[in-house]
């Protein structure tokens, strides 16, 4: 029997083999290459040498498609390039706009924004020329103009993203916000020629030519600044370019006014218990005594859940949000303080080891969270403070101690996961109040409406969570008279052991002026 079967066994593969092997023509899936590739899988092919563009190397592929976002009718736009950008589906959340200039020489200007073309780049070469990718020797009949009026997709990106992904954005069309112009523009300044900007994460370089229609126009210090982006070489490192293409791709914005504390820092996840054991790092911008100037501080916790919704805002209480009122003690200028539970111990709880005491830095509030609400009844008790996983949570500070839904909070940051969903356009429009830091602006820099709260518009930047028993230091440098951040914050976890003195943890953030 056991023979028997064997040979079945075998009979039937030599069968399946012979059906596999005369399988016919019309039993496979035919599939024709599509005629078109992105910029993002063009650009992929390019190794930093020009590159001979034929349908073998592309896949198959003879041509590129995508809408203008070059403008000749101000006379600001790379002589002869016209430029580009298009998308394609990537999965796994990946961005895929990517943009690119393409050799046209005087034809280039016949085309405006928004305009849909088909590019055949089939003979051409993909080369780079005075620091800009192109491709060249194209023909004008190449170039096909099937619409117009097509939406133009704008990125609202600052200067350090961009300089540390130049082929992701360059070629692009981009919003650069809250930008300085360095040096402050004299009484009737320009903008012919190279401006400086500065958004507090970089430097780009705002280029125009002498003879654009708005050269002559007087430059302000300080907005959004929309424009073409051009990563090209600069020494042994890269500069960034910003080319405007009419004077209305700049908008004026108010700037972030002087806060008298900031933000630099806190612990979410301390050495055992959280019970009692979080605080957060403030740094006095000016001198304060709180008994004369009180402000409170409110933290906002999702994990797990945003619910319920906080259409009270930074006010909902219970497990969501918890409030600290400072109003008593003094800072000066330059002094970092703290506010948290009353462990007051550098990594956490005693009994998951020693720990410095750090009850001698100065404590403007201290409350045991675990068995105390917060102030003026805002907050629940609670071992988890500031959530160390899950959805994003937040930190703000108030002038004064009287907040409600529509008060602004002098400083914010948010930290953490990407879910939860705590803003609602309405109406009415609620949830977490911003308002202009480093990190969140509101107005929307792309359509220049207002947008009040975390969630809203672009508003969306976060900081991650800081590695397991470490202190989130947030450096960056502010001036103390503008209130400007002149570089953005950014995390550091500090590791913290449990014989580290203070000093570990301060001095992340400097001050000027």
């Amino acid at each position: 029997m056991k023979k028997t079967l064997d040979y079945i066994i075998v009979l039937t593969a030599i069968v399946s083999i012979f059906w596999m092997g005369c399988k016919r023509d019309d039993d496979y899936i035919v599939s024709t290459p599509s005629a078109y590739i992105s910029n993002f899988d063009l650009k992929k092919l390019y190794k930093n040498t020009d590159l001979q563009l034929n349908a073998d190397l592309l896949g198959g592929a003879t041509s590129i498609k995508g809408v203008v976002i070059s403008d000749f009718r101000s006379g600001n736009s790379p002589a002869g390039l016209l430029i580009m950008q298009n998308s394609r589906m990537t999965g796994n959340g990946i961005d895929s706009l990517r943009g690119i200039a393409i050799n046209l020489g005087a034809e280039a200007s016949k085309y405006i924004p928004g305009d849909s073309i088909h590019v055949k780049i089939d003979g051409t070469v993909l080369k780079r020329m005075n620091g800009i990718l192109q491709i060249v020797g194209v023909q004008s009949t190449a170039v096909n103009k099937v619409a117009a009026g097509r939406a133009l997709r704008t990125q609202a990106v600052n200067t350090g993203k961009i300089l540390a992904s130049p082929s992701t954005y360059e070629s692009t069309l981009v919003t650069i916000s809250s930008a300085l112009v360095e040096p402050e523009p004299v009484s009737g300044e320009t903008y012919s020629g190279d401006k400086t900007l500065n958004d507090g994460f970089g430097k780009a370089t705002l280029h125009t030519e002498t003879t654009a229609s708005f050269a002559s126009t007087p430059i302000l210090g300080s907005g959004n600044f929309t424009g073409i982006a051009f990563v090209v070489p600069s020494g042994t490192s890269n500069k960034l370019q910003l080319w405007m293409r009419s004077a209305s791709d700049f908008f004026f914005v108010v700037l972030p006014k002087l806060s008298p504390a900031i933000i630099t820092g806190y612990l979410v996840d301390p050495n055992g218990s959280d019970a009692n054991y979080e605080y957060i790092q403030f740094l006095a911008t000016k001198d304060i005594d709180f008994s004369v100037t009180p402000f409170s501080v409110y933290t906002t916790n999702n994990a797990g859940s945003t619910n319920p919704f906080p259409t009270t805002g930074w006010n909902l209480g219970g497990i969501r949000t918890y409030k600290f009122n400072l109003t008593s003690g003094k800072v000066v200028k330059g002094e970092y303080f703290y506010v948290g539970g009353t462990g007051k111990l550098i990594n956490g709880s005693p009994t998951a080891g020693p720990s410095t005491d750090i009850s001698s830095a100065k404590w403007i509030a201290s409350v045991n969270y675990t068995n105390t609400t917060g102030a003026d009844g805002v907050g629940a008790v609670t071992t988890n403070l500031l959530a160390n996983s899950g959805n994003a949570a937040g930190i703000a500070l108030f002038a004064g101690t009287l907040v409600d839904a529509s008060t602004v909070p002098l400083d914010v940051i948010f930290y953490g996961g990407a879910g939860g969903n705590f803003y609602t356009a309405g109406p009415p429009e609620a949830g977490y109040r911003i308002t202009n830091t480093d990190y969140y602006s509101t107005v929307n820099p792309l359509t220049r409406l207002p947008q009040a709260f975390h969630g809203a518009g672009t508003n969306t930047n976060r900081l991650g969570f800081p590695a397991a028993i470490s202190f989130a230091q947030l450096g960056g440098v502010y001036d103390a008279t503008s209130g400007r951040w002149v570089t953005g914050r950014t995390l550091t976890s500090v590791a913290v052991s449990s014989t580290d003195q203070i000093t570990v943890i301060e001095g992340g953030t400097k001050l000027v002026n």
